[in-house]
């Protein structure tokens, strides 16, 4: 489990082909703090498992559904990429739950400044925009932020100017790919009241769904 609060922007110093689908191995230096072979580390929104690790740098396993269900299938040598240590229990949570499972990827369709604020608009499918909710949190290459419009085809984002400093996602170019990952709370309680819907919305149907 994740919070989506970015620690670092790492960069990819190798990827290659294996028996099992891709690896990648990834430069960096706070992510590396206490981190050990099988740890989680959010790789721009993906949750990997840290197969092996050098003094500034971790390797991880892309499986092929992952690569072919986010980002990270096109990911190159150079390549800058959010990175985020797993939460640790008890600690705080600056952003929301992010699981690391990615829903769908995005397309990057509009950026504009908006006095220091840099505003973000984002192409998703039905898939993802079904979940999402204006004042709610998306989760975009792994960074926690909150939706200030939607669209038929899209949600538009917000980053200040500290969120911008500590994201690839203000140096993206229009076109390009961003993974999204919609708010989980939001896919509990439609797998909830699915059963209900038939019946109306009534106290009786909250209390049957488990949410009174």
């Amino acid at each position: 489990m994740f919070s989506g609060i970015v620690e670092e922007i790492g960069r990819i110093e190798r990827a290659q082909q294996t028996a099992s689908g891709r690896r990648v191995t990834i430069a960096c230096q706070t992510a590396l703090e206490g981190t050990r072979i099988g740890d989680s580390i959010a790789v721009d929104g993906v949750c990997l498992t840290v197969a092996a690790r050098s003094p500034s740098s971790f390797a991880a396993d892309i499986q092929p559904v992952t690569a072919r269900r986010s980002t990270l299938g096109d990911t190159r040598p150079g390549s800058q990429v959010n990175l985020e240590r797993s939460v640790v229990a008890g600690g705080r949570i600056g952003g929301h739950y992010v699981q690391g499972h990615v829903d769908g990827i995005g397309r990057i369709v509009g950026k504009r400044g908006e006095g220091t604020a840099l505003v973000v608009e984002i192409a998703a499918s039905h898939d993802v925009l079904r979940y999402a909710v204006e004042r709610g949190f998306i989760a975009v290459d792994g960074a926690s932020l909150t939706v200030v419009a939607l669209g038929p085809d899209r949600l538009v984002v917000s980053l200040v100017s500290h969120t911008q400093q500590h994201l690839t996602l203000p140096q993206l170019p229009l076109g390009a790919a961003v993974n999204l990952e919609a708010d989980v709370i939001a896919k509990y309680v439609e797998r909830l009241i699915t059963p209900h819907r038939s019946e109306g919305f009534t106290l009786e149907t909250l209390v049957r769904a488990g949410f009174v």
